[in-house]
């Protein structure tokens, strides 16, 4: 008797559950849990990350994070401005920055940073670390930021632009009371994965040197686990990152999910 297709599908889809619960089943009779307790789950080790630090370290990745993503938005709206601009050298010196620090690693512009004093010995960065760490992540997110900001102006309906200039606007007028703020309704969920993008960067900043007392979530947990000579605080470390990220992707999703349902 021949299946239909749907009926294909079912059982395609029933043997896929199926292997997928015998490969967790095996992985979990193989497993030494014991060791992964200890190793990675030590309660004694949670309780003492929890209480003793973990919250400043969280405290310091939000706002080395919100600093970044400021600074970031300021310059890559500079840098889409420049990018759409009818200048030829500013469009080209967008297009060189955005280009250069989107294809560096950002590790590579921590490092970069950190070895500025050995450079420029007189320079002093104010509010230091943190306008170190602002700067450099700042850097990094408003590559990729100008890129969204300039795409989020590109959708704005061109009727939008061309009745704002019927009616006697300036371009820049036309730019600053029409097209961003309409761009800028459009990019809420991109610029806020950029954002979860800028925390989960905020975890290099150790590179550039940072007291006991500045310590973000990457930094305090790997000199924890190093003291304890034990995963766990690297382990609750990490699932700092989630308690902040996963709130924003959700929000991602529908912020997403709103914006189809009224196209």
């Amino acid at each position: 008797m021949r299946l239909s297709r749907r009926r294909r599908a079912r059982i395609v889809r029933a043997v896929q559950y199926l292997v997928l619960a015998a490969v967790a089943c095996v992985a979990g009779l193989l497993a030494d849990w014991p060791t992964i307790g200890h190793t990675f789950f030590d309660p004694a080790l949670i309780r003492q990350t929890l209480v003793h630090g973990l919250g400043l370290a969280l405290w310091h990745t939000v706002a080395y994070t919100v600093g970044a993503f400021v600074l970031g938005m300021v310059a890559g709206t500079l840098l889409a401005l420049m990018r759409l601009s009818s200048i030829g050298p500013y469009r080209w010196l967008a297009t060189a920055y955005i280009e250069f620090f989107r294809g560096l690693p950002a590790l590579v512009v921590f490092i970069a940073f950190s070895l500025l004093p050995l450079a420029f010995p007189s320079l002093s960065i104010p509010f230091d670390p943190y306008g170190t760490v602002w700067l450099a992540l700042g850097i990094v997110g408003s590559a990729y930021m100008a890129e969204t900001i300039r795409a989020g102006i590109q959708a704005v309906p061109k009727g939008q632009i061309e009745a704002a200039r019927s009616l006697g606007m300036t371009p820049a007028q036309t730019m600053r009371h029409v097209a961003l703020p309409q761009a800028f309704r459009i990019m809420i969920p991109p610029l806020t994965n950029e954002l979860i993008m800028l925390i989960k960067d905020s975890s290099l900043v150790f590179i550039v040197g940072l007291s006991a007392s500045d310590f973000d979530l990457t930094k305090f947990g790997r000199a924890s686990a190093n003291a304890n000579v034990n995963i766990t605080p690297l382990v609750v470390a990490g699932l700092g990152y989630l308690a902040i990220t996963l709130p924003l992707s959700i929000l991602v999703r529908r912020m997403e999910a709103r914006t189809a349902r009224t196209r």
